[in-house]
């Protein structure tokens, strides 16, 4: 089928400069960030997507998005990061050991350079970070690797990520499952396009038998791959047609070895370091929360009351960070709504971001 929205468009954004700012990591990786400018501002905004999302679920031309409305509402400058987890590099199609310290050490300090580089070391940044780019955002800043951050706003899970019973299952057993036994490097949602008799092809039809709440493959890969329900990501009712239909273009393919580290997050119950004995990581903490009450960025965390990817995790987070720093922090919960669609529902420059702005606006202020 014909796409109706072409792959990567920026024309969700209209009245900007727009730019592409390269850099890379000191592990060795070229990524990118988008530059949304109206005027210089003392105020820049840098959005942080999750796994197997990219910059692309923040300027959907099919409604009102995030960096519009940010533009709108008096942030003129808006940066888009696409890290080693976005579908616009290729990173995830690989048997990658990439772990959160990695992006955590690495990603988030060499983006802040560039950012800072362009804009001045005398602005004030503002993080907004969803799914495993707000937990690793966060284990950036609470593990010390940056800093001058003047407020985080992160969504569906923070530093204490909770899943549901079936979910934990599927992270115990389908990384080895599908990477050691059945061979697969990756998964991929928009298997469903390859050719017919193919393993990837072959794949999706398996999954589809047990997915009846839609007739979109894409969408029923996306439920294996994250979070328990029919569909879990989101509801189909928040979501435009369009974005339901071009789920396999927002969202892209990944390996395993995240899951790995989630694994051990939720088994944990907090964020901790993957392997404490890796040598590459030591500047990092074994326990992101363990100097929590040292960290003055104040945080709001945001989740959807039906999340069905990271439950509770944010509501337990915000539990947290009070008992240790009392009234620094806040939470949302937004009725209605689920992991994925906070920010890429129909609605959300209604239901959602006002909320935000709010945030952002005080602390600014």
């Amino acid at each position: 089928m014909p796409r109706r929205i072409p792959l990567y468009t920026l024309d969700g954004v209209r009245d900007a400069r727009i730019g592409t700012h390269p850099f890379a990591t000191e592990d060795g990786l070229g990524l990118s960030m988008l530059r949304f400018l109206r005027q210089p501002s003392d105020d820049v905004v840098l959005v942080v997507h999750g796994l197997t999302t990219s910059s692309d679920m923040f300027i959907m031309p099919e409604h009102e998005n995030l960096v519009t409305f940010l533009l709108d509402n008096g942030f003129s400058d808006v940066w888009t990061l696409d890290f080693r987890m976005s579908n616009r590099h290729h990173y995830n199609r690989a048997r990658h050991r990439y772990t959160l310290d990695d992006v955590a050490l690495y990603d988030f300090p060499a983006a802040l350079r560039e950012l800072r580089s362009v804009v001045g070391e005398d602005r004030r940044v503002h993080v907004i970070a969803h799914c495993l780019g707000s937990v690793s955002f966060l284990m950036s800043l609470f593990g010390g690797a940056v800093d001058g951050i003047s407020s985080v706003i992160a969504n569906s899970v923070g530093l204490t990520p909770r899943v549901p019973a079936w979910s934990r299952l599927k992270l115990s057993v389908a990384p080895a499952l599908m990477e050691y036994v059945l061979g697969f490097p990756y998964l991929d949602p928009r298997w469903h396009t390859e050719p017919k008799l193919t393993r990837g092809w072959l794949f999706s039809r398996a999954v589809s038998l047990f997915h009846r709440e839609c007739d979109n493959p894409a969408c029923h890969m996306l439920s294996l791959m994250w979070g328990t329900g029919w569909p879990a990501l989101y509801s189909h009712e928040n979501l435009h047609d369009v974005t339901h239909e071009r789920g396999g273009d927002l969202y892209g393919a990944t390996g395993f070895h995240y899951y790995r580290h989630v694994a051990a997050m939720v088994r944990a119950g907090r964020a901790v370091k993957y392997d404490p004995g890796e040598q590459r990581h030591r500047a990092l903490p074994d326990d992101y929360l363990a100097n929590a009450a040292e960290v003055t960025t104040p945080v709001l965390l945001t989740t959807g009351e039906k999340n069905r990817v990271f439950a509770d995790s944010n509501i337990v987070c915000y539990e947290q960070l009070e008992a240790v720093a009392p009234g620094r922090h806040e939470l949302e919960v937004f009725p209605g709504y689920g992991h994925q669609d906070v920010f890429m529902g129909s609605q959300v420059a209604t239901d959602v971001f006002p909320r935000m702005l709010d945030f952002l606006k005080r602390q600014a202020a």
